[in-house]
């Protein structure tokens, strides 16, 4: 897809830990693009007469979703999707957003393929269900208890167990996303995570970059 440069898809569930294992990777010269940031970037400046994105969510959802001072209001736009479980609504709003943040991911992996690094890692919590898994040459998830995941949702968030627990039961089931993925990273806040990701830069073959760890 980025010539010259071997892209692997990480996913995972909340709170098992996806950021923690980007940094890890990234001590051994392996950089990644976060797609919730690249997504936060597209939406939260300009209007949507000079953002084409903006444009299309407020022909969707109506004038209310842009703030006074330009960008997108999440708040009422997840007011819109979610409190009333509207799946169409939900399908909708990724038919939009998802095309423009692949987009500016892989721009984003062509700049790294410009300053010389060879594999690049994009963290997208929903990798298969947004089709950015058929950018990736290789796919990894992170996974982690159930009671551990909980508990990092809510020192993260600051909800209830009660939410975090009813966040994780609209995600795909983890030994869905264990079958589908290449590779296992197994985050319990007691397994050594980095010797797990030394084992798969080992078995992949994966390349670092500029700041490859001596």
């Amino acid at each position: 897809m980025v010539e010259n440069v071997l892209i692997v898809g990480l996913c995972g569930r909340s709170g098992s830990g996806k950021g923690y294992v980007c940094d890890l990777f990234s001590r051994y010269g392996i950089p990644s693009v976060d797609t919730d940031a690249v997504y936060r970037d597209i939406v939260d400046c300009g209007y949507p007469e000079d953002n084409s994105c903006l444009f299309e969510l407020r022909e969707e959802f109506g004038d209310a979703i842009i703030r006074g001072g330009g960008g997108l209001d999440r708040r009422k736009l997840a007011d819109i999707v979610f409190c009333d479980h509207n799946e169409d609504s939900l399908k909708r709003l990724n038919e939009i957003t998802h095309k423009y943040i692949l987009e500016k991911t892989l721009d984003l992996v062509r700049e790294f393929g410009h300053l010389g690094y060879r594999c690049v890692i994009i963290d997208a919590p929903v990798l298969f269900e947004s089709g950015f898994d058929r950018i990736c040459d290789r796919t990894i998830c992170v996974t982690a208890p159930l009671d551990v995941a909980v508990l990092r949702i809510c020192n993260r968030d600051g909800i209830t167990p009660e939410k975090a627990k009813s966040r994780l039961a609209g995600q795909m089931s983890e030994s869905r996303i264990r079958a589908i993925c290449d590779m296992e990273i197994y985050n319990d806040g007691v397994s050594d995570v980095e010797e797990q990701i030394v084992n798969i830069i080992e078995y992949f073959g994966l390349v670092g970059g500029l700041h490859e760890k001596q």
